[in-house]
């Protein structure tokens, strides 16, 4: 008797990017020069960020994206699905459209992006007509509904939602008209006061809250904010104090982390605790999804930081440590 296929934990639809990254400049690039950098990587960008960061904390991970088949589409179909151990079998190339690709500036704390690509010709629903029955997905909200996404409510699972400024900034009325069904909606403050029209982090995470049932508000080095009308809870965590190197896919790294805390149970707090720290540990290196921690790279932080309100880590640890 045949084996059956193995259900993924997690389902992820969204944009796939090349990302190469340059960290350690001295200052922006000025015209007529050239500026050297101290650190270079290069990775699979995009929601492949939340997939790696997924997969290396030991979830079993379906990514639904459109590759291009040009060197670097080739790339990150290589790097997903033998070097992170990502399902594939949702995602297609596509003969004749080059991949996206992203050049990521790290200086004075923060990153600037150059981007070069076009929309990929596949709508999500192209992709997924059918959803498999996962715990979790996650979906990059566009301006066009994605019918996917209600097939997947229906079936109990758990949709995070997440979507980026320029939706925020060109097509505020069709993401929120997208948000009623899905779990949780994941923006960071200046999207968040973007979407809800108000002007303060807080101000804009209790309209959210009244629109998914987990709402969630990034901060950057303030932290994060989070509503769970499911339990109760809310709460407000201070970010992880680190030498950042660059923080390209930090948000991203914090939504997986986020997923994976809620599967597992964990208090309102914890979750956020367990997303900043992951945030946090991934802006120490270079990249996106190069950068995503392993629980190698959460036990190192434990064995030199023993803060009480994390201790919850230590156990998690231990039960996935070796899997």
């Amino acid at each position: 008797m045949a084996t059956p296929p193995t259900v993924p934990d997690v389902l992820l639809s969204g944009l796939l990017f090349y990302d190469i990254g340059f960290a350690g400049l001295p200052a922006a690039p000025a015209v007529g020069t050239e500026v050297w950098a101290r650190e270079r990587g290069a990775s699979p960008g995009g929601i492949a960020n939340f997939a790696v960061a997924l997969g290396r904390l030991g979830l079993r991970t379906s990514l639904a994206a459109a590759f291009g088949d040009d060197v670097t589409g080739t790339l990150c179909w290589e790097e997903l699905a033998a070097g992170e151990g990502i399902d594939l079998s949702l995602s297609q190339r596509i003969p004749d459209w080059p991949m996206p690709l992203t050049v990521a500036l790290a200086y004075d704390g923060d990153r600037a992006l150059i981007t070069h690509g076009s929309t990929p010709p596949l709508h999500p629903d192209d992709l997924i007509a059918n959803p498999p029955p996962t715990r979790a997905a996650v979906a990059h909200l566009g301006p066009e509904p994605q019918a996917w996404i209600g097939k997947a409510v229906a079936q109990d699972t758990l949709v995070f939602a997440d979507a980026g400024w320029e939706e925020a900034s060109r097509h505020r009325s069709e993401i929120l008209a997208q948000l009623p069904g899905c779990h949780a909606f994941l923006p960071n403050d200046r999207e968040a006061m973007a979407y809800t029209r108000t002007d303060s982090p807080a101000a804009a995470l209790a309209k959210l809250a009244d629109l998914v049932p987990l709402a969630v508000v990034t901060c950057g080095p303030d932290g994060a904010l989070g509503i769970d009308g499911t339990t109760g809870e809310t709460a407000a965590v201070p970010a992880v104090a680190v030498e950042a190197v660059d923080s390209t896919g930090a948000g991203d790294i914090f939504g997986a982390a986020l997923v994976f805390a809620t599967l597992a149970g964990l208090p309102l707090a914890d979750r956020l605790r367990f997303a900043a720290l992951a945030a946090a540990l991934s802006v120490q290196r270079i990249g996106g999804a190069a950068s995503a921690p392993r629980w190698s790279d959460l036990a190192r932080w434990r064995g030199t930081d023993h803060r009480p309100d994390h201790a919850f880590v230590d156990d998690l640890v231990r039960r996935h440590m070796h899997q």
